[in-house]
């Protein structure tokens, strides 16, 4: 199996690996949710051990591109995710966690990753 590229044996459980539709670099998209309010807070990537982390920690760990590395939601920031949920979508190819955000979402320090960009709205 492959992790976000890298060869290895994932710590995942079988069952749910075999679930996940990857990108060609092992990565699966992900969407947190505010719990109670719905409010999409962010999207981010995860490899299989990322996802095995945030199951069995309740800790958010996403997978950074661009610093080819895992990284828990709030380690530096103190912006933390506790996961009550996690759901995979139809197709496999989106994870879906319900959270509990304390502090910002967006590393810009909006509440939201979607705070500033409103392309279109209902009149």
């Amino acid at each position: 199996m492959t992790t976000a590229g890298r060869p290895g044996v994932s710590p995942l459980d079988p069952a749910i690996a075999s679930r996940l539709k990857r990108t060609a670099d092992g990565l699966v998209c992900v969407v947190a949710q505010q719990r109670g309010t719905g409010e999409v807070l962010m999207v981010a990537w995860m490899d299989d051990s990322a996802l095995h982390r945030t199951l069995t920690t309740r800790q958010a760990t996403y997978y950074s591109r661009s610093r080819r590395r895992h990284w828990v939601k709030g380690e530096t920031s103190g912006h933390t995710q506790y996961v009550h949920e996690v759901r995979l979508d139809c197709d496999g190819d989106t994870v879906l966690l319900i959270v509990d955000q304390r502090g910002v979402a967006c590393h810009t320090g909006d509440r939201t990753c979607f705070d500033s960009g409103l392309l279109a709205a209902e009149p």
